[in-house]
């Protein structure tokens, strides 16, 4: 497959057409996807189309290509509806770029993965592109083609095919954004340097004005490409505008952080087309309730305190939470179950419904986890965390109270109320968020949260899980614990294998340098057990350095009664 599926917009009144060829090349590197959604997300986000074109380099140019605009679609969607286009193209694209550095360097046998992206999106009666590379968009209007982009190539004869820029390819990527007007008629083509390079503008232009379909004119396009002889992958992805819509998305955004919060609510009531069935979870700021969707299925609604309704900023981080949780299209998290624009006329979001209980409630109910167990959660919480982390998301609050284990054992990861996302700003009282006992030492001394204080509270949820003890100590609000040494859990759990005793006295080292660097690292060591000793340091329990000791001991006392059984021979 080397694209989505590309269906026309009605509510956006424009039509897409696309193809894609493999030239002469062993692989097609091209990958071409666009996402025309209606209601809310059509309202807020527009329509989004993306060509990617990867950098040649074994199977890595294909994977780049193909994960960068899948993720871009999938994410995009995702942002905080209060984001700007181009801060939310932003945040997604470059945290996309991290993540192929990061799986470049991960693998030796593996080059470097990198790609070309050109994305356009169309919202309301306004265009927004983001570019990197040597894809191309053009706009045909009033019978002229102008090309909307710039080539990120080098400027010298014998590297103009070498990219200058590319999603990939450095720590600090560079967007090129451009904004304009839509108008009727407007044709526009994104493609790759397999297609502008082989026919030119005057030729892309003709064939752009003698086809009325979006579909003939892509075909025209790769067509006319392989009849001049075209060995490269050639891909055309053509849209056309048939009427723009004047709608207003900042009138809209700004109605959303000020929908009024509901009263509290008891079962049997509704609200606005769900039917309350159970209060599940009360804290101090929110509510959460289980819901029957009006489709009739199960669903759990969010939303704030009454006490909280004048709240501005509570508010605003209810939407963002929201927002997080749509990126998260994994079976390690709940799906948030879309709504109308106007259907919601309160302030609460609702997501999927799961029967089982948090860690928690298993705990507080007298359970015992098994060792084998802990390790089958620790590793499905890891991976939870990996997919936060790939988007640039650290959850703050990693405990047994939010992970929710269903009656086949899965675990899902609930409550990004406290999350810290790339690019999202937090209010002051948010600062050090997080449940004390099972915070990272850095972050008392006023240090931003980060993958490896995730990676700390996983090892102290863990080791609560086995022991029933935390391994520093219970921490109490307000208080600023010293971290020293952490009990060895095999003092309460002695048969903990050693291997994974070494994984969580490593994740619970005081530095954030000394643990792992990344979940990743922590998953290898995982999956590798007692087979992987140079992932994790050999650790000795006290109970085996203590047998150490006296032996040490009896040979030192038996050297010495020689050496006297000696003297007195002698004397």
């Amino acid at each position: 497959m080397t694209g989505q599926n590309l269906p026309n917009a009605p509510e956006a009144h424009f039509s897409l057409g696309y193809k894609t060829h493999i030239g002469a090349r062993e692989r097609n590197e091209d990958f071409v996807g666009a996402v025309t959604p209606n209601g809310e997300d059509m309202a807020f986000r527009g329509a989004l189309l993306a060509v990617a074109d990867g950098v040649s380099g074994g199977r890595s140019g294909r994977e780049a290509a193909e994960n960068t605009v899948r993720q871009l679609l999938a994410d995009y969607y995702a942002t905080p509806p209060t984001w700007g286009i181009h801060q939310a193209l932003d945040q997604v694209i470059c945290a996309t770029n991290r993540w192929l550095l990061a799986q470049g360097g991960t693998e030796k046998t593996r080059s470097r993965m990198a790609t070309t992206l050109s994305c356009l999106v169309l919202q309301a009666d306004r265009y927004v592109i983001a570019h990197v590379g040597d894809t191309r968009i053009y706009c045909l209007r009033n019978q002229q083609l102008e090309l909307l982009t710039q080539d990120h190539v080098w400027d010298l004869p014998e590297m103009q095919h070498v990219l200058s820029r590319a999603v990939g390819l450095d720590q600090h990527l560079m967007m090129d954004y451009l904004e304009g007007e839509i108008l009727i008629n407007d044709q526009f083509l994104i493609c790759s340097d397999g297609v502008w390079a082989v026919l030119g503008h005057q030729a892309i232009a003709r064939i752009l004005l003698s086809e009325h379909e979006a579909q003939s004119a892509a075909d025209a396009l790769i067509d006319q490409v392989l009849k001049l002889g075209g060995v490269d992958n050639a891909t055309a992805l053509v849209l056309k505008i048939h009427h723009v819509n004047k709608r207003s998305r900042t009138d809209m955004l700004a109605q959303l952080p000020h929908l009024p919060v509901p009263e509290k609510l008891k079962p049997g009531e509704r609200i606005d087309g769900f039917e309350v069935v159970d209060l599940l979870h009360e804290s101090r700021a929110s509510l959460l309730y289980k819901v029957r969707t009006p489709s009739g299925q199960w669903g759990a609604l969010k939303t704030l305190q009454p006490a909280l309704k004048n709240d501005a900023v509570a508010g605003e981080a209810l939407l963002v939470e929201e927002s997080l949780t749509k990126r998260l299209v994994s079976e390690h998290f709940v799906r948030i179950i879309p709504l109308a624009p106007t259907q919601r006329k309160h302030l609460y979001y609702v997501m999927t419904y799961h029967e089982g209980a948090t860690l928690q409630q298993h705990i507080d109910s007298g359970r015992h986890f098994a060792v084998s167990e802990c390790i089958q959660i620790g590793m499905q919480i890891a991976r939870g965390l990996s997919v936060l982390h790939r988007l640039g998301i650290i959850h703050r609050d990693i405990k047994p109270a939010n992970l929710l284990q269903s009656e086949q054992g899965d675990i899902r990861l609930l409550d990004l109320g406290v999350a810290l996302a790339t690019g999202v700003p937090y209010p002051e009282s948010q600062a050090q968020a997080g449940t004390p006992s099972f915070m990272a030492p850095e972050l008392f001394d006023g240090h931003k949260a980060s993958e490896q204080s995730d990676i700390f509270a996983w090892a102290v949820t863990l080791y609560y899980l086995l022991t029933r003890h935390y391994p520093y100590g219970e921490v109490e609000p307000f208080q600023h614990p010293r971290f020293l040494q952490p009990v060895n859990p095999i003092r309460y759990r002695p048969d903990i294998p050693q291997w994974f005793e070494a994984i969580l006295l490593r994740a619970l080292r005081p530095s954030p340098a000394q643990r792992f660097a990344s979940i990743h690292l922590l998953i290898a060591a995982l999956e590798k057990g007692d087979k992987s000793p140079f992932l994790v340091p050999k650790l000795v329990s006290p109970i085996h350095r203590s047998v150490h000791f006296w032996r040490a001991m009896t040979v030192l006392s038996l050297g010495l009664n020689v050496l006297l059984v000696y003297i007195l021979i002698i004397i």
